[in-house]
């Protein structure tokens, strides 16, 4: 692994970079021997400091378990970053675009826990009890490493490009719908810009969430009861910028809007 010090170094540009609504170069250009493990224990040093400043981490993303996310990024295997309470916007927001950088918005499904889950060898079906409800969210990517040639050392390092959430729709329990067939159309400024099934999610979004409890337990952590998991999206990534109004469509669970400034 990368010496300590390497580790700290990188945690404060990337701190950096957040509070001053920026970029920094590619991290693997710089440091080509930077492993998985060194990238999460830089995400881990910026969450100990969000924590430690006061933020309270309220759940987890989980991001790159889609093909089309996949084709998009170049990126082939799944990545999870933390989600903090000042991230998560109501339905309806108006939220400032200058905030993040490189914004782009994911059409997801969110997992709300009624109970823990603990691997290594969680299953479906312990995620499908411990959930408690479903709802329609969408994930506001923010990109601080420049993305050119980017990989999945980069990514992770960058709290897994997490910007924000938009929750919204009708909280709905998991035996009340089949979750492999909920669809949503995704509109920007009125427009059709891209539509999805959540089976897209490794079959099934609730395997998202497998993913996360199990990869968490190598890292010694957990999945805990009122955690929200946002199990992947099932569109691309889509462009929005100063000025844009985003919708999403889930049919019979309801619809999300924001628009950003």
């Amino acid at each position: 692994m990368l010496p300590p010090e390497t580790i700290i170094a990188i945690a404060d540009e990337l701190a950096a970079a957040e509070r001053d609504r920026a970029m920094v170069p590619r991290l693997t250009l710089r440091h080509p021997e930077m492993t998985v493990e060194d990238s999460y224990a830089v995400q881990n040093e910026w969450r100990r400091r969000g924590v430690e400043a006061g933020r309270r981490l309220v759940g987890r993303k989980i991001g790159l378990t889609s093909k089309v996310m996949q084709v998009a990024t170049g990126i082939t295997e799944p990545d999870y970053g933390a989600i903090f309470d000042d991230m998560v916007f109501e339905n309806g927001s108006v939220i400032e675009h200058a905030r993040f950088s490189n914004v782009r918005i994911e059409v997801e499904l969110a997992f709300v826990l009624g109970a823990p889950i603990v691997g290594p060898n969680a299953t479906i079906f312990d995620v499908l009890r411990a959930t408690e409800y479903v709802v329609p969210a969408l994930e506001i990517l923010s990109s601080r490493i420049e993305m050119p040639g980017r990989t999945i050392v980069d990514t992770i390092s960058d709290n897994a490009a997490m910007g924000g959430m938009v929750h919204g729709g009708n909280p709905t329990a998991v035996d009340a719908v089949d979750l492999r067939w909920v669809s949503a159309l995704l509109y920007r400024n009125e427009t059709i810009e891209e539509t999805g099934v959540a089976a897209a999610v490794l079959n099934h979004p609730a395997n998202g969430v497998v993913w996360l409890a199990n990869k968490l337990a190598q890292h010694g952590d957990r999945l805990e009861a009122g955690e929200i998991v946002l199990a992947g999206s099932f569109t691309r990534p889509m462009w929005v910028h100063p000025g844009d109004s985003v919708l999403a469509d889930y049919g019979p669970m309801g619809t999300i809007s924001c628009r950003f400034v």
